[in-house]
């Protein structure tokens, strides 16, 4: 079987339901709590790469955090709004799935069946 890892967020039903699919499809994933754990700016260049989406689409647009940090400013380049997601991750979407060179957001959480 292949690998799986999840980027996730205990307290978030959505990645809860997203876990829970993975087990119940036979996958034992890498549980990485991304709040405790950022991703580092590579492994975020890599996801947005999986996914095929540009930084802006990673990002929760409604935390507190993307209006405190000015993050709708549309002249932000890539590098900077990926960095904002590293020193804030919870700017970054979740939970997000990655079986091999697979990637998806799991909202709603059936969308992680798509990649199994």
């Amino acid at each position: 079987m292949s690998k799986a890892i999840i980027y996730h967020n205990p307290r978030c039903s959505h990645s809860r339901q997203a876990l829970a699919l993975l087990e119940q499809n036979g996958y034992a994933p890498q549980v990485i709590e991304y709040l405790l754990t950022p991703p580092s700016i590579k492994e975020i260049k890599r996801i947005l790469n999986l996914l095929q989406i540009e930084p802006r689409e990673l990002m929760r647009t409604k935390e507190k955090e993307y209006l405190l940090l000015h993050l709708n400013d549309p002249t932000l380049n890539d590098a900077a709004l990926i960095n904002a997601m590293h020193d804030h991750p919870i700017l970054i979407q979740r939970p997000i799935v990655i079986i091999d060179s697979l990637a998806c957001i799991g909202r709603p959480p059936e969308e992680i069946l798509k990649i199994l």
